[in-house]
Parts: structure tokens; sequence; C-alpha cells
């Protein structure tokens, strides 16, 4: 692996996590929606990540170290959005008659988020974000060492 393929991973990794944010927020923001373009209330929406490029585990690449051997990169890696997924679970019912959507029983469906589980979520991505920008600058300072020795 290559100075540059650490960049080019942790970019991958900040990129995730932004999306990560991105549809937490947009969950957040729908905590109180009854009514979307497809009929019914908003469903919480979920990001699965992905890893892409070379497949070597952790451990893999441990024991081709102690054995001297060099791992090659094969093009870009990192991880990426696989897809954006719509949760399943059903929706709350909570009883107030007066609400435009209510059915006949006074019973109206409410989004399937839970403002608790978005912020945990967007707490998570946050950290995660924080770790790739310190592997980053990390990555660096590295650099920056290397450029000292050779002079």
């Amino acid at each position: 692996m290559s100075f540059l393929d650490s960049f080019d991973i942790s970019a991958s990794g900040m990129s995730a996590q932004r999306v990560r944010l991105d549809v937490a927020a947009e969950n957040i923001a729908n905590v109180d929606t009854t009514r979307t373009a497809s009929g019914g209330p908003y469903r919480r929406k979920d990001v699965v990540l992905e890893s892409y490029g070379q497949n070597t585990s952790f451990a893999n690449a441990l024991r081709q170290a102690r054995t001297g051997q060099t791992v090659i990169s094969s093009g870009k890696r990192g991880v990426r959005v696989g897809q954006i997924v719509e949760d399943t679970r059903s929706f709350k019912k909570v009883y107030n008659p007066s609400h435009p959507d209510a059915d006949q029983d006074g019973y109206v469906e409410m989004p399937n988020v839970d403002v608790l589980k978005e912020t945990v979520d967007s707490m998570s991505a946050t950290r995660s974000y924080e770790a790739n920008v310190t592997a980053l600058n990390a990555m660096k300072q590295m650099i920056a060492k290397a450029e000292e020795i050779g002079k």
C-alpha cells in the first residue's frame, strides 16, 4: 500500500460518514411527517456501507508483513455507500382524534423514527469522521517527517 492509498481510504470513509450524518438528519427532520408523496407516514432510512477494492483482511496483511511479503495495492480501496434502505418496521400509532390524518378510531400512524437512535447514529458518524481526519493528519505528518529525513 502506498502513502497516497491512505489518503483515498480516509477520504472514502469521511464521505461515507457524511452520508450517514445526512440520513440521520433527514430522519430527525421527518419525525412528525405523516404524509409523504408515496402516501402514508415517512419511513426511516438507513445507510448500508460496503468496502471495495482489495479484500485483504488485517490478519492476512499482518501475516504478509511478518514474512516480508509486500501487500500490493490493486487500485482504489475504501468504503462506500452500498445503498440507502427504508426501515420496514411498523409505524407508531398515536391517539390524536383531532389530527387530519387520524383514522376512524382517532389513531394517527407516525413515522418509525426514534430520535434517540438517530442522535446516537449522528454521534457515531461524527466520531468515525473524526477518526478518519485523525488518520489523514497522521499520514500528512509522516510524509512531512519523511521529507525532513530526506534533506
